[in-house]
């Protein structure tokens, strides 16, 4: 058997900066890994199959055709492979929620199948097949702190301070297409974010830049802000934000005490709420 975690993808701020002729929209954005998630576990196995445990696996059991299972396919084609193999995702992310679970999991499910059919593509060819799964694909696949620009497909990396992260979910799916189609106001410039090394400066960085997507994602989830709120109040939060399209929002805090002690008061406020928290993979 082989394993892979699945990291939650946050970005730290997001700027939409055009629409493309093909309706996709060019982004700007820091994009960090928490060190909580899913899991994917591969054995091998004649024929493709997938099962689904953990808390959340009941949010994907009506998926007729899960992002993993893509993901196993085209890598078969792409490498020629004959034989199989069972996949268990072990679900603790929350789906539809802005830190790129299904995203994730495709990309953990290659990375651990092309050690189980010993297949070795190239960059490019994993690149492509990667971003044909989904526009998150290719920096779960790189899976450390980046710049990310494009659609998602170029990718810089960055270097961040050591700290840690509350990640909050009111149980809320909210819709990227719908999310996109809310948001009112110009695109703007790229600004990317260089090195980072000391928390101060790199909490100022963030706070230039912002998250297009937060306010017309409040417009159709308001517990959103709801969530911001607890957040910004804990002591030690030294910025408070949405990630993606949301609904999950995160804290960012220097000490991990702080960042504990963050999640313990908010899932005994809330105790329905998704609430973790985690370091960040520097």
């Amino acid at each position: 058997m082989i394993s892979c975690d699945v990291f939650a993808k946050v970005n730290l701020y997001l700027h939409v900066c055009a629409k493309r002729p093909d309706g996709y929209h060019e982004l700007d954005s820091l994009v960090v890994f928490a060190q909580t998630g899913d899991r994917i576990e591969v054995t091998a196995a004649s024929d493709l199959s997938l099962s689904i445990t953990g808390p959340l696996a009941g949010s994907l059991e009506n998926e007729p055709d899960n992002l993993v299972l893509q993901a196993a396919r085209k890598l078969q084609n792409l490498c020629g492979v004959k034989e199989g193999a069972h996949i268990v995702l072990d679900k603790h992310l929350p789906v539809a929620a802005g830190i790129g679970g299904g995203s994730g999991d495709a990309a953990a499910t290659i990375k651990a199948l092309c050690q189980l059919w010993d297949v070795s593509p190239s960059k490019s060819d994993l690149e492509s097949l990667a971003l044909s799964l989904g526009a998150d694909v290719p920096i779960c696949l790189a899976g450390h702190a980046a710049h990310v620009g494009g659609i998602g497909e170029d990718i810089s990396s960055r270097k961040i301070p050591e700290c840690w992260m509350v990640l909050v979910n009111p149980g809320v799916g909210v819709s990227t297409p719908s999310v996109f189609k809310a948001r009112r106001g110009a695109f703007k410039p790229a600004s990317p974010v260089a090195d980072q090394f000391q928390f101060e400066g790199f909490i100022g960085a963030l706070k230039e830049r912002s998250n297009d997507l937060m306010e017309p994602a409040i417009s159709i989830a308001p517990i959103i802000e709801t969530v911001l709120n607890k957040l910004e109040t804990q002591k030690g939060s030294a910025i408070a934000r949405m990630s993606g399209s949301g609904a999950t929002c995160f804290a960012l805090f220097e000490e991990k005490k702080d960042a504990e002690n963050a999640k313990k008061a908010i899932k005994n406020a809330h105790p329905d709420w998704w609430a973790e928290a985690a370091k960040l993979v520097c």
